[in-house]
């Protein structure tokens, strides 16, 4: 009798560890997180400076065992409390202005750790503003040596790649670049997009198309739904968490 009630407390154990708190000493959340020295090259000026600060709040608040984490750059920090919006709980937001590609991998310990239900990625866009700098916003320096957008999709593989490896029952879903209103960007997303999706048979992420939900038929963002010709606006945020509620809402079903 003994017996059979240890294993019932046990089998309750391991089935409760969806957004399950955890103390963690210091020296374990300081093997977590990057160190405020380690920003990427291809930062520019005001990210190698915003990175450090909101990698601080990521370890004030570090992440829960088994939740659904948002990886991204502005677009994904700007949706704020995404599980509001989506109407479930333990939904994390890991977007950092101004973040690359090279950023997110050097933050991924603390997404591996944590085993996280799903990530969903959008990264990718800041890459490809590096590529164009002098034509975008010459206030804002980034290193001469800049990547490629065939650099950018091997890293956004690379990213999903490393998670799929450190995390293997994680659902991983990858997200196209959405489109912007810069028209000399639009080629560089397609190449990005095009190394998304060719990949996708590999089997370990897959595809959200989000490119497709918000380009127009001139391949710019849909006008009504941004408030920069880049960053969505209210309803572009509506529309996002419309088309993807039902992934969502599916991951919340399988836990349950």
């Amino acid at each position: 009798m003994k017996k059979i009630f240890l294993v019932l407390i046990l089998i309750a154990f391991s089935n409760n560890t969806f957004g399950q708190s955890s103390q963690h000493s210091t020296k374990e959340l300081g093997r977590l997180f990057p160190t405020k020295k380690v920003v990427s090259r291809y930062h520019n000026n005001w990210t190698q400076t915003y990175y450090p600060k909101r990698i601080a709040e990521f370890k004030k608040e570090p992440l829960e065992f088994g939740e659904i984490v948002f990886i991204g750059n502005s677009i994904t920090e700007g949706g704020l409390d995404w599980s509001e919006k989506f109407s479930v709980g333990h939904i994390r937001n890991r977007g950092i202005a101004g973040d690359v590609t090279d950023g997110v991998l050097k933050r991924l310990n603390e997404i591996t750790y944590f085993k996280p239900k799903a990530v969903l990625i959008l990264i990718g866009i800041n890459d490809l503003f590096s590529l164009n700098n002098e034509e975008d916003n010459p206030a804002l320096t980034y290193d001469k040596v800049v990547p490629t957008p065939e650099y950018v999709g091997q890293n956004i593989l690379k990213i999903a790649k490393i998670i799929h490896r450190k995390s293997p029952l994680t659902k991983i879903y990858v997200r196209t670049l959405l489109p912007t209103r810069r028209a000399y960007m639009k080629e560089d997303i397609l190449i990005v997009n095009k190394i998304i999706k060719k990949n996708e048979f590999k089997g370990y992420y897959e595809v959200i198309d989000l490119y497709a939900e918000f380009v127009d038929s001139k391949g710019e963002l849909i006008k009504d739904l941004t408030k920069d010709g880049v960053h969505l606006n209210d309803k572009g945020y509506e529309t996002w968490v419309n088309f993807e509620k039902p992934i969502i809402e599916g991951l919340q079903k399988a836990h349950n």
